[in-house]
């Protein structure tokens, strides 16, 4: 019970911070065409699991699209949060030598053998977190312009979400973007942002997990040795 009240602490602020933080870069002094508001999720499912991840997903979707409400539909994008907690869980199941997760110990282990490997521990967690963030790149681009075409074929009912987008390519020959079929248009229109997103928001993510982990194995280890 104590730990479930700790992890549902946990969650809530992690959706908290990421609120915040999608506030400070997007919507505050900074600006910058950033979302960043799945760094805490990618922490929290590296440190509690699939559920809590999923869970700080959706508080983010549902109190930050409540503070800058344009319609109900908003809240679908809760399907990416939920995505990018499913793909972190996936790969942290799949290289638990190179990510943190629940109580991994050998990621956090101070042995000579991972001393003596010091430099390939390092690149094999760069590639699997670079591996991470262009996963979550290309599938939260793909979802969410899917969930923009449902959007807005729901706003306009007669919407054809393939042909109603293409141009005539005599029209624009030069411009080879717009003679792609919206779906295609929604989606590769997210890429570039989702990237450079993806990228810090998962390297950010690792390093709060990572450093909660060591901090734990510290303390666990000040407990035993204070128990004996």
């Amino acid at each position: 019970m104590k730990k479930t009240i700790l992890m549902l602490l946990f969650s809530v602020s992690g959706a908290a911070l990421n609120v915040i933080l999608n506030k400070i870069i997007a919507s505050g002094g900074l600006g910058l065409p950033l979302y960043l508001d799945t760094v805490f999720t990618i922490t929290v499912t590296f440190t509690g699991g699939l559920f809590w991840g999923c869970l700080t997903g959706i508080l983010t979707n549902a109190v930050g699209h409540t503070l800058n409400f344009w319609g109900w539909e908003g809240y679908l994008f809760a399907l990416c949060s939920i995505l990018t907690a499913v793909i972190t869980w996936k790969f942290a199941k799949l290289f638990p030598g190179e990510l943190p997760f629940i109580n991994n110990k050998s990621i956090f282990s101070n042995s000579s053998y991972n001393k003596s490997r010091y430099l390939d521990n390092i690149i094999n967690r760069v590639f699997v977190l670079t591996l991470l963030s262009l996963t979550l790149c290309f599938a939260i681009s793909i979802l969410g312009g899917l969930i923009s075409i449902f959007i807005q074929f729901l706003r306009t009912p007669s919407f054809n979400a393939v042909d109603a987008a293409v141009l005539n390519p005599a029209s624009q020959p030069a411009d080879y973007y717009n003679i792609l079929p919206l779906f295609l248009r929604e989606i590769i229109s997210r890429i570039p942002i989702n990237i450079i997103d993806r990228f810090i928001s998962v390297y950010v993510g690792f390093g709060v997990a990572y450093a909660i982990g060591k901090l734990k194995t510290q303390t666990d280890a000040q407990t035993n040795q204070g128990d004996n």
